[in-house]
């Protein structure tokens, strides 16, 4: 049943009208990298927006300004095949997380240092591939994670109503291609990277029925340090708009924000 494969990796279509970001942004600085397209805005410490699967770049819109306003410069982008980018490998309308993490790879090449991550849903998992691979960050935000794979194939099976022989079928051919499903766990990402891990806020909605808080609070808890700020009634995106926790991101990336990059400051970091 290749239908489940198909299914996998198809991006949900997005309209370009719902991609507009409801209010005013700071002047943009356009960019483009191996097809990646992007917008910077500010300057200071580089702040990196990561969106999920089937996202955007200004999806996390509501964080540059007070990002900005506090000092930092925010790189946002849309990842291949989703929004203004170029298609990924699989062609248009296609991705893959390995692909999600790679573009956060290349645009930090690019860009500038990475300070800072905000990452939103499969982009939290992009952005812990891209630790493991070595991207230095000090600082790190995860709104809403994508901690467990097999919870996304779960929903998928109870949808198309497979059974155990289609779904061991799927995960032979995924494990072919990309190895064992189980190694994307945040769990055993985490646990890959070295060196000292990142400060780390998880901000999870306990309703969230695209993503398991569950996961974000077991993560909290295995995670040196880390913060969880739970919500209740936002869900899995307007979690993203909530001024409240736009504002505890912006704080929690302050807080220990280099003295001589320290927020307010307008140096621009060398690229």
């Amino acid at each position: 049943m290749r239908i489940v494969d198909r299914l996998w990796f198809r991006l949900p279509a997005v309209p370009p009208h719902v991609r507009r970001p409801g209010g005013e942004l700071p002047v943009a600085t356009p960019f483009e990298v191996d097809g990646v397209r992007g917008q910077a805005y500010g300057d200071g410490p580089n702040v990196y927006l990561v969106h999920g699967w089937g996202g955007w770049g200004l999806q996390l819109a509501t964080h540059i300004q007070p990002l900005v306003d506090a000092g930092f410069r925010v790189v946002t982008y849309d990842a291949p095949s989703h929004g203004d980018s170029a298609p990924g490998g699989g062609g248009k309308g296609a991705g893959t997380l390995l692909e999600l993490a790679a573009a956060l790879e290349a645009v930090v090449a690019a860009q500038g240092p990475a300070y800072g991550v905000i990452a939103h849903s499969l982009g939290a998992p992009a952005t812990a591939l891209a630790l493991r691979d070595g991207l230095a960050v000090e600082r790190v935000v995860f709104i809403s994670a994508a901690t467990d794979f097999t919870e996304a194939l779960d929903q998928l099976e109870a949808f198309l109503g497979f059974g155990p022989r289609i779904r061991a079928g799927f995960l032979r051919r995924f494990e072919a291609r990309f190895g064992p499903m189980d190694s994307f766990r945040m769990e055993v990402l985490r646990s890959a990277i070295a060196g000292p891990l990142p400060s780390l806020l998880l901000i999870h909605d306990r309703a969230d029925r695209e993503t398991s808080y569950q996961g974000s609070a077991e993560l909290a808890a295995r995670w040196p340090g880390a913060r969880l700020e739970t919500t209740e009634g936002l869900g899995h995106r307007r979690i993203l708009r909530d001024p409240d926790l736009v504002k505890k991101a912006v704080e929690f990336l302050a807080e220990r924000a280099p003295a001589e990059r320290a927020p307010g400051r307008q140096e621009r970091m060398p690229e």
